[in-house]
């Protein structure tokens, strides 16, 4: 086994084009760092009626190794290979998505229908229908160059590809997810080139979406009364803001210490899910979750030197895309437990507990190595 490693370790670097080393040191302690505050999160599970740490840590190692073994694969495999099959990628991730409203096959939990069931495992399906439109999106803008400044070649077909996406994934619900696709897709849009009066207009109407989405669900608009006013319900709406407060605010400077969270426990809803960024802060601090901000900010710095800097207008409008997704989920969490933002379902890239979402961000950033390893100097 050693030797194993040592050889797809020696391959991995002595290629002739080898991936970007600041990049990959970044995914690699962004990965390191979120088993070890996953693993400490989890232990808050043993106070929990019919929780398993053991099933749930074992469940996120393997995940972690498949995860390695996707990056590993995106990362050799060349990015081209990806526009070839574009149309496929996408079709497949529309059916996939499709299937969690089929009753037997989709499960629901917690009032969303986002997971679907097959040969007893989980999967959440709109982790690949992200990936999938970013890689359609920008293949796209990239074949139509300059055409992406008319409304027949631009705008039109950009909203056509997000009233697909929303109509899946708003169905579920999944608004925290289709708002980082729009990120993601906006992002791919401006870079290629729109002109500014569609940018502005594509502005204009995700404003009137967004109000029209929060005045027409209660649960989006309990959201923003509580974030004008986490006080105003402290045991019911505001709990998790408020708990979330006292967990990051009792981790002072450097934090209670590894596993020593007491939110975790019987506080905190979801603190190996949503509210993770709380338990590091109380266990780490302010300088453990700055140094984690910080990790986060120089991946989305990275990966947009890395789209600056790559062979062709595909790989980057891709490596844009890539980042906003990563980036904008990661920061919308990070400032949802701040009280910044509203609070979002959003999980912590790399951190929280989702088998899918992990391996899906690590074949994330093995596309973005991939694409490091042909950059221009």
């Amino acid at each position: 086994m050693k030797q194993f490693a040592q050889r797809i370790i020696r391959t991995y670097f002595t290629a002739s084009n080898k991936p970007d080393t600041w990049l990959l040191s970044i995914v690699v302690c962004l990965v390191v760092s979120g088993l070890l505050i996953f693993l400490s999160a989890s232990l808050g599970l043993l106070a929990r009626d019919g929780a398993s740490f053991g099933n749930i840590a074992t469940t996120r190692l393997l995940a972690t190794i498949l995860g390695a073994g996707v990056a590993y694969v995106a990362s050799v495999f060349h990015y081209k290979h990806l526009r070839r099959y574009t149309l496929a990628i996408l079709l497949a991730a529309i059916v996939l998505t499709a299937l969690v409203f089929i009753p037997g096959i989709g499960q629901e939990h917690g009032g969303a229908r986002r997971w679907i069931s097959l040969f007893g495992f989980w999967f959440q399906p709109a982790e690949f229908l992200k990936i999938a439109f970013v890689i359609y999106t920008a293949a796209f803008f990239a074949t139509v160059k300059d055409k992406v400044q008319t409304f027949t070649y631009g705008l039109l077909p950009l909203f056509a590809l997000l009233g697909i996406a929303g109509f899946l994934l708003l169905l579920q619900p999944d608004t925290d997810t289709f708002v980082v696709l729009f990120m993601a897709m906006f992002a791919i849009f401006l870079a290629a080139g729109g002109r500014l009066r569609h940018i502005g207009l594509m502005l204009l109407v995700g404003v009137i979406a967004i109000s029209l989405l929060i005045a027409s669900k209660p649960y989006l608009m309990n959201r923003v009364t509580t974030f004008l006013n986490p006080a105003a319900d402290p045991q019911g709406t505001g709990w998790q803001v408020q708990q979330s407060l006292i967990a990051i605010g009792s981790g002072g400077l450097t934090g209670k210490g590894f596993g020593q969270s007491v939110q975790k426990f019987s506080y905190l809803p979801e603190p190996i899910g949503d509210s993770i960024f709380a338990v590091a802060g109380e266990e780490f601090g302010f300088i453990g979750t700055v140094t984690l901000i910080l990790l986060f900010l120089a991946l989305l710095l990275r990966g947009l030197r890395i789209a600056s800097r790559a062979p062709d207008l595909f790989s980057g409008l891709l490596s844009i895309g890539i980042v906003i997704l990563i980036g904008a989920s990661a920061f919308m969490n990070i400032a949802s437990m701040l009280a910044i933002i509203p609070l979002s379902g959003l999980t912590l890239a790399f951190v929280s507990h989702g088998g899918t979402s992990l391996v899906i961000t690590l074949f994330e950033a093995g596309i973005l190595l991939n694409i490091s390893r042909y950059q221009k100097s």
